[in-house]
């Protein structure tokens, strides 16, 4: 074959549909006289290509420096072969059949059109869509064309291109092309043709191309779906955009249909209007997020760092906390009072954009439902649900084929960290540290080659598939309580294991009964895989950041099931306590977990110290409960402190008298090592909260108050080593001094479980309480101590196991102060802290913990049984 034409065929897997990587690559065969397609397939890019060799061994060489931002591909390994005869099936689409240069035949496609050689692969709720980008923010080129009154997309709220726009929220099927997209019924114009067909064009091959004359169309209508009195018909977008900022002006209620569904938007600076929306949302006081046409708006009310400006100008556009200025404005108070941080988010898209320019100031941008009940997607169904909390919607005709919450991060030590991962990010793969190893199946045929199916929990639900190196994280659906949300699971399992190109070797669940992604698993026709709640946090770190084993854990959150279904029979013997079949005094109920994890073994080597739960599952929604607990297991002594006050108040005489002689006369109470709790207990006797009106309430309000303090310690110079030296404490009373080592000694018996005991953190509060102390310092000593009293025991178990790498796990280190300050005392030990930044935390990043456990669980039959 040498000197002659030669073949090369590529298959490339990763985000490599909705990028604009099909242009690129053409752009660099045609610049190189190759011919040829570049054909998107469901769930891979098919590169097949000819030329003379040399120049297509530089094809391979440059496609890195070639592709657009944001692409992540990887390339299986080459076919080479003769050169076919050039033969071109009929166009797709609206491009032309091939493109010439030299004789040499050119030219993209996609499979499940016209002449493609399979049909597509229909995309319903769409939990993973493999190969295919998020939807991203108007990029700088399109926002410039956005602002120029001579280019003909000037103020066009639709308008896109190959690096953005939307794409997983209106792809209907895969592969990625135009006819599989709610854009399909607009038909592009014969200046959009053009650009389309034009390689050095920038919209060269754009599927979402558009413009005023060709795209969709904005409408404004009241809650009867009228159009807005007054208004001409067919009115221009610029006239409907100025008229629903008059609106806002007016402290109306505005329903706005975004990319991925609703959103209600109010004058952020209107506290009447503010507190309308929380009447009709029924969301007394949880924080709302803020929509800003650019940071410097908010500059008097947060601080902006270099890394959050660049986190809030990302693609993916998430809403991103923002540390509140201690002496900063209070002119949003009513968005988020009492909170340490407000919600802040750049225009996802150019609607946005256009609307929130012509408002000129910051505006309240929430989800388009009723607190609790899943966002509307589709303008009949808004008008349907909506018409009792919005005053007029601003809708479009571009249908959203599923429906998307925002992403949601923060920075920690200056580098984002996801809590809610969704639009922007979703359905992008991360890519896993090796290939997953799932065990092998009950015929006992090999593991490797199979996908694995996991489906998280069941609060803040985001099930996960992963298959070799790649995991498809699905985007946050939200409490399977719901039962749109559990039946929008159902219908996306039921299309992976329709559409799966590979077999599911198992399902991974977590082992709480109770849980709705449990009982599903247990009726799929799956091997099933249950794995405990907290390790399954523990690895989903351990995964994000390749890390290897042994490493030692401290999970931490509000509650998760202890007791394994199964037990580990290879741990037992390994001294410690075995994760699974072991009660905590005999509650399933943790929350506040040290962990040893091993290639051979999980150990619980720890714990906090258990607090009682008056009433059970109302203590989850009650802090005062909490802190009735948490005195009542400290002793009488507390019941009766003056530093109790607070709680006392909090319940009716009547009340507190019941509950305490009952848990004095041993009335049946459950218990928790929950830190999740502990928190809402330390709230409730600083008399923050004592009713949970949303999940996290109590626990977010003393973090508020903490940072309130600890913001103005830092205006008076003090710094991170300062503030820890004199308020941590350690179990034996002697504190972590400055410089020094924590431990001074080991204890009595080196294998015994340690315990992370409340007690002097109790002790402590109650005293500054009696004594008058403000409660932001109040919160503010809580904070350090407990960061003391982590660091202290994950210290001690470190040198007792000769292990450095430690994670931090869990709902309760989404607190940045608690995680910031622990990391950093970790740190002057010499050890090596690690916590999720690409996935959640929280509950929403179980499923990659689980899919790593099988994988442990495949490569060692000991961790994960």
């Amino acid at each position: 074959m040498s000197g002659g034409p030669v073949r090369l065929e590529l298959v490339c897997h990763g985000v490599v549909q909705g990028l604009g990587v099909r242009p690129a690559l053409y752009r660099l065969a045609r610049e190189l006289g190759l011919g040829g397609t570049l054909t998107n397939r469901a769930e891979d890019l098919h590169l097949d290509l000819w030329g003379a060799r040399p120049e297509l061994e530089a094809f391979r060489e440059r496609m890195g420096e070639a592709l657009p931002a944001g692409v992540r591909l990887e390339a299986a390994p080459p076919r080479w072969g003769p050169a076919p005869a050039p033969a071109f099936a009929p166009a797709a689409a609206f491009a032309p059949a091939a493109l010439e240069k030299g004789g040499v035949a050119l030219r993209i496609a996609a499979e499940g059109g016209a002449g493609g050689a399979a049909p597509p692969r229909p995309l319903g709720v769409g939990l993973v869509a493999r190969g295919l980008a998020a939807d991203r923010a108007p990029c700088g080129a399109c926002r410039r064309e956005l602002a120029d009154p001579t280019n003909r997309r000037f103020a066009d709220p639709f308008l896109s291109c190959c690096q953005c726009g939307p794409r997983y929220a209106i792809a209907t099927a895969l592969p990625w092309r135009r006819a599989h997209t709610t854009l399909a019924p607009f038909q592009p114009c014969r200046a959009c043709r053009a650009e389309f067909e034009d390689p050095a064009n920038r919209r060269f091959h754009s599927e979402t191309i558009s413009c005023p004359h060709c795209g969709p169309r904005l409408s404004l209508v009241d809650r009867q779906g009228q159009p807005w009195p007054s208004l001409p018909p067919r009115a221009r977008s610029s006239t409907l955009l100025a008229a629903a900022a008059a609106l806002l002006e007016q402290g109306l209620i505005l329903a706005l249909q975004g990319v991925g569904g609703f959103q209600l938007l109010v004058d952020a600076a209107q506290a009447g209007a503010v507190a309308r929306l929380r009447h009709r949302k029924r969301r007394p006081f949880r924080p709302f997020a803020l929509l800003v046409a650019e940071p410097a708006w908010l500059e008097p009310q947060v601080v902006l760092s270099a890394p959050a400006r660049a986190l809030l100008h990302a693609a993916a556009a998430p809403i991103v906390l923002l540390p509140r200025r201690i002496h900063g404005e209070d002119a949003l108070a009513a968005v988020a009072g009492g909170c340490p941080q407000l919600g802040v988010m750049l225009p996802s898209t150019p609607l946005h954009l256009l609307l929130v320019q012509r408002f000129g100031r910051p505006l309240v941008c929430t989800s388009g439902n009723r607190s609790g009940e899943p966002l509307c997607a589709n303008p009949p169904e808004a008008l349907a649900r909506l018409a009792g909390l919005a005053d007029a919607f601003l809708l479009h005709d571009r249908a959203v084929a599923r429906s998307l919450e925002d992403s949601v991060a923060q920075l920690v030590e200056g580098q984002p960290v996801l809590l809610r991962r969704a639009r922007g990010y979703a359905p992008e793969p991360l890519v896993l540290p090796s290939p997953i190893a799932p065990a092998a199946g009950p015929g006992g045929e090999a593991g490797q080659g199979r996908a694995v199916l996991a489906l998280g929990g069941d609060l803040k639900a985001a099930p996960a598939l992963a298959q070799g190196r790649w995991l498809w994280l699905a985007p946050h659906l939200g409490d399977l309580a719901q039962r749109a949300v559990l039946e929008r699971l159902r219908s996306g399992i039921g299309e992976w294991l329709q559409q799966s190109g590979w077999p599911l070797a198992a399902v991974v669940f977590d082992p709480h009964p109770g849980y709705f992604s449990h009982q599903l698993a247990r009726s799929l026709p799956l091997p099933p895989l249950a794995v405990q709640h907290h390790l399954a946090h523990a690895l989903a770190v351990v995964a994000e950041r390749g890390l290897a084993l042994p490493v030692l854990a401290l999970c931490a959150d509000g509650l998760g099931y202890g007791a394994e279904l199964e037990s580990l029979d290879s741990v037992a013997a390994a001294g410690g306590s075995p994760l699974w079949g072991s009660p905590l005094l005999g509650s399933p109920l943790w929350g506040g977990e040290l962990l040893e994890i091993r290639a051979d073994a999980v150990l619980r080597r720890g714990w906090l110290r258990p607090l009682p739960l008056p009433g059970g599952e109302r203590a989850m929604v009650e802090p005062r409960r909490a802190a009735l607990g948490w005195l009542q297991g400290a002793g009488p002594w507390a019941l009766a402190h003056p530093g109790a006050a607070a709680c006392r108040r909090a319940f009716s005489e009547p009340e507190w008298s019941a509950l305490t002689e009952a848990m004095a006369a041993g009335f049946p109470c459950p218990s928790t090592s929950s830190v999740g709790r502990l928190f809402d207990a330390a709230a409730s006797l600083l008399d923050l909260c004592h009713h949970n009106s949303w999940e996290g309430e109590a626990a977010l309000r003393l973090q508020g108050a903490a940072q309130q303090a600890w913001g103005a310690a830092r205006h008076q110079g003090a710094t991170l080593p300062d503030l820890l030296a004199p308020l941590s404490i350690a179990a034996d009373g002697r504190g972590l001094r400055r410089g020094a080592r924590p431990w001074h000694g080991e204890a009595p018996d080196p294998q015994a479980p340690l315990l992370l005991d409340w007690q002097p953190l109790l002790g402590r509060l109650l005293r500054q309480r009696a004594a008058g102390m403000a409660p932001p310092l109040s919160a503010l000593a809580f904070h350090g101590s407990l960061a003391g009293l982590m660091a202290q025991q994950l210290v001690l178990l470190a040198r007792r196991q000769g292990v450095v790498e430690v994670v931090l796990a869990g709902g309760c280190f989404q607190n940045s102060l608690l995680l910031e300050w622990v990391a950093a005392l970790l740190r002057r030990s010499g050890l090596v802290p690690h916590w999720s930044a690409a996935v959640p935390g929280n509950d929403g990043g179980l499923a990659l913990g689980q899919v790593w456990a099988s994988h442990l669980r495949g490569s060692s039959s000991s961790v994960g049984s």
